[in-house]
């Protein structure tokens, strides 16, 4: 949005950059209900969709996870550990199940990846910045959520239990819920002038 829409319509486009420069990550811990619901849940889901799509894809497969098929989805990912790995520490996977229990909203991330001149790269691309999306959204209405990736985003078990059929993708899950209000480290994320410079040829 330019300055001239953000004028016509009412929007100060100053708040909306102080919004994306505010987010940040709230870890699965500091979340508590309520997680967004009903209109307003759709609402921040529709912003993936205005991601950019090259050939129009469409490839943004959310799966919610939420209410008592949280339990559920805690023993499924319990199953997928012990399947990994039967001599996994117990403390790692009472971890896993107490970050599911705990958030309200847990959103599976697919990709639905279709052959032809896309390239694959390209397809996950639109769902990651659908995704990322969609975690403006849930800070711009006042919630918190954390972006978790790991062996289970990337364990076919974990996907198929989804309905994620190859070659269909799990990028990982968001963990939505309201900030409880503990204090979180300052983010540190350097200097901008470390991350960008000028081509002159």
């Amino acid at each position: 949005m330019d300055a001239i829409d953000g004028q016509r319509d009412g929007t100060d486009p100053g708040a909306v950059l102080d919004a994306l420069l505010e987010r940040r990550s709230v870890p699965a811990p500091m979340l508590r209900a309520p997680a967004p619901e009903g209109e307003e849940l759709e609402r921040i889901l529709a912003t993936a969709l205005r991601a950019p799509d090259h050939g129009a894809l469409r490839p943004w497969r959310f799966v919610l996870i939420r209410g008592e098929a949280r339990a559920r989805w805690a023993d499924a990912i319990e199953a997928a550990m012990r399947a990994r790995d039967p001599d996994g520490p117990q403390p790692l996977i009472s971890k896993q199940r107490d970050r599911i229990l705990k958030a309200p909203l847990v959103i599976a991330l697919g990709a639905r990846v279709q052959a032809g001149k896309i390239p694959e790269i390209e397809q996950l691309l639109t769902v990651a910045a659908g995704t990322m999306n969609v975690l403006n959204a849930l800070h711009a209405a006042g919630f918190g959520a954390v972006w978790v990736t790991g062996p289970n985003a990337y364990d076919p078990r974990v996907a198929e239990a989804l309905g994620l059929h190859a070659p269909d993708r799990l990028l990982g899950f968001l963990f939505v819920g309201t900030p409880d209000g503990s204090a979180l480290a300052p983010a540190r994320r350097g200097e901008l002038a470390e991350h960008v410079r000028e081509w002159q040829g």
